[in-house]
């Protein structure tokens, strides 16, 4: 098998939950091409028209019918959607909007107290269940704080900032290590109240509505990672991705594949709302080891259950350690990265923040549990690609999550 073609995939998912919150806060029509078909996507819109903001669907295309936001007179359902939980948080909060938010039961256990602390400390009436969903919220003035991120969390800052944005005087926050930076990139498009500093971001009072905008999102490099992948374990292959999220805070798993010798041709084409697009072509190469640590980590969030995936193709010992924060994600993927590479012949030691591989090891079939989760589940489906035998996945709806068209395309690419 062989994997080769030329694609352009789905919006991205982070940039997609962000059009639409900002459309939430125009008062005209604004229009997003090519925004992601996943179910969280469906949990942001869901939760804003239960606030009053109408949309028409046609396709991968959202038209929001400018409004204002209203009161949530039944629960806001963000699902498995922990971007959408803590960024409407902030959203609503600054609004003053009544709201309650609750989830599955996945999300019902990941820890909101990190959106939750600094909302309350700019005033916010915000109660929830030992920091955890259900979250209430109700109307309150906010008033603008100086905040240092505890942990590398772009779903935090990005919660205080749409928090900012209806807050009194201004809301510092500070960065000690840089996560992705869609909101920053769009507010300034946008033209919104915000400047950049070195590690610091300001945010004022937004005086006026969000201007009206139309915009077509670029392609999901995180949903391109797994195509990536699946060219790197099997020879002979080579992929073009076109139109593609070329966000520097997004591209370090291209970056981290590099440096284990994988050959990728980057090449700008234009930019989308302050986001530079291109094309990327991946070609086959045997991989060598790498070690990746603390400050690592966040730009490569998302992708490190197939960059352990990789690591038992790729000669030598690859540690990944600062990964902490993998264990509260819509599962503990270190757990689950470790037990199923392990039941599939990996020779892979599960640390606390991470995990040590040592390859080349021979794979092999086996049941795989996916823990609910939409990435442990496509990063196994890839690794079944290349193990004696077929992987058994316990759960591959949970796929829908973020990327329904997975299949589909890796139907396309191995024809």
């Amino acid at each position: 098998m062989r994997i080769k073609g030329k694609i352009s995939l789905p919006g991205d998912k982070s940039i997609s939950h962000r059009a639409l919150l900002l459309a939430s806060l125009s008062e005209q029509d604004c229009t997003i091409q090519n925004i992601s078909s996943g179910a969280d996507i469906n949990s942001t819109m869901n939760c804003l028209n239960h606030c009053g903001i109408n949309f028409d669907i046609e396709d991968h295309t959202i038209h929001v019918r400018g409004d204002k936001l209203k009161h949530a007179l039944l629960p806001l359902n963000c699902g498995n959607s922990g971007t959408s939980a803590r960024l409407l948080g902030g959203l609503l909060a600054g609004q003053k909007i009544s709201a309650s938010l609750i989830g599955d039961s996945s999300l019902s256990g990941r820890p909101m107290n990190r959106v939750i602390n600094p909302l309350q400390k700019m005033g916010a009436d915000i109660t929830s269940l030992d920091g955890r969903l259900p979250i209430h919220i109700s109307p309150a003035n906010l008033k603008g704080i100086s905040y240092t991120l505890p942990i590398a969390s772009a779903q935090v800052k990005s919660a205080i900032m749409f928090a900012g944005l209806g807050a009194d005087g201004q809301t510092i926050i500070t960065e000690p290590v840089k996560t992705r930076d869609h909101t920053e990139n769009m507010f300034k498009y946008l033209g919104l109240p915000l400047e950049v500093e070195d590690n610091r971001i300001l945010i004022n009072r937004l005086t006026n509505s969000v201007p009206q905008f139309s915009i077509r999102i670029p392609g999901d490099p995180s949903s391109a990672a797994f195509f990536t992948a699946s060219v790197l374990l099997l020879p002979e292959s080579e992929v073009i991705f076109t139109d593609l999220l070329l966000n520097q805070t997004r591209t370090g798993f291209f970056e981290i594949i590099q440096s284990m010798g994988a050959d990728v041709e980057i090449s700008k084409t234009d930019s989308v709302m302050g986001e530079p697009i291109g094309d990327v072509k991946i070609s086959y190469k045997l991989l060598s080891s790498i070690e990746l640590g603390e400050n690592d980590i966040p730009a490569i969030i998302d992708e490190l259950p197939l960059l352990a995936v990789l690591a038992t193709q790729a000669v030598g010992i690859t540690k990944i350690l600062g990964a902490e924060e993998l264990r509260v994600k819509e599962s503990d993927r270190i757990h689950a990265v470790c037990s199923n590479l392990s039941k599939m012949g990996a020779d892979i030691t599960e640390l606390r923040d991470g995990f040590i591989i040592n390859g080349p090891t021979k794979l092999k079939g086996s049941n795989i549990t996916t823990f609910g989760d939409h990435r442990i589940a496509m990063a196994f489906k890839i690794a079944g690609l290349i193990s004696d035998g077929d992987n058994h996945l316990d759960d591959e709806k949970c796929i829908a999550t973020s990327f329904p068209e997975f299949h589909q395309y890796l139907d396309i690419l191995t024809r």
